[in-house]
């Protein structure tokens, strides 16, 4: 009996120990392999956040802004598209030195330091009437040495012995002072006489002196010029105006 009672209690704690067993494998244990396998995808998920911080932090979205900048703003993007840029800078500031003053010598890294005036010691000066418009003549001053120099305001004109100054046309101030590079030119426009022949006090020059002025108006700006004129002289009357100095012979010529 009491080897029966002995085999009835082993049996009995192994019939426990396998339902203990039972119990861990039925999803309330720690081997629920399928618990395990559904956080895969969330296990890649802060892998996918982390490459898209960058881009949220660099469109101002707040949080981590210095990480944006040196990583992103800084790093590989930025200074790529910084060095495009600048490169499309320099093709730019070249383009503008051509297109503007200064391009016959090289560009802005050869701009003047200071003020200099154009004047009948670094310039050649020549007084051409024209066709086209009628009753006028153009100006031009071709820098000859070997810096820049600027044309500021107006020529002042004077004819033989003159004893008033033609006044300039105000609708032909430009929005800058002309500065000539070494060899460049810069123009003005002579209206003579009235086409319709309303000027008074009609007579013919002999001789020109063109003077120039300084940084101020009607200062002196240096030695003037003195361009010669065509044998029979050059006609002119009351009507007589003078542009202020142009880049270009077009806009001398236009008023």
């Amino acid at each position: 009996m009491r080897t029966s009672r002995l085999q009835l209690l082993a049996a009995a704690g192994v019939a426990v120990a396998s339902l203990a067993l039972t119990a861990c494998q039925d999803g309330t244990g720690t081997r629920d392999e399928g618990g395990a396998s559904a956080l895969q995808p969330v296990a890649s998920a802060p892998s996918d956040t982390s490459s898209q911080a960058p881009k949220e932090s660099a469109s101002g979205s707040g949080g981590n802004d210095s990480t944006a900048n040196g990583s992103t703003g800084n790093g590989s993007t930025g200074n790529g598209s910084g060095g495009d840029a600048a490169g499309s800078g320099e093709s730019g500031g070249g383009k503008g030195s051509s297109a503007g003053k200064g391009s016959a010598s090289g560009g802005s890294d050869d701009a003047p330091a200071r003020f200099n005036p154009c004047n009948g010691t670094n310039t050649s000066v020549t007084a051409q009437p024209v066709s086209r418009p009628v009753n006028h003549m153009l100006i031009t001053v071709k820098n000859t040495g070997s810096k820049y120099c600027d044309l500021t305001y107006y020529p002042v004109l004077r004819f033989d012995e003159m004893q008033w100054v033609p006044q300039p046309v105000e609708d032909s101030q430009p929005q800058a002072v002309v500065t000539l590079a070494p060899g460049e030119s810069g123009y003005a426009g002579v209206m003579l006489s009235a086409a319709d022949g309303s000027g008074a006090g009609g007579t013919t020059g002999k001789k020109l002196a063109v003077g120039f002025q300084d940084r101020t108006p009607n200062s002196d700006g240096g030695p003037a010029a003195i361009p010669s004129l065509p044998a029979a002289g050059v006609y002119y009357d009351s009507s007589l105006t003078v542009t202020y100095w142009q880049y270009s012979k077009d806009d001398a010529l236009a008023y």
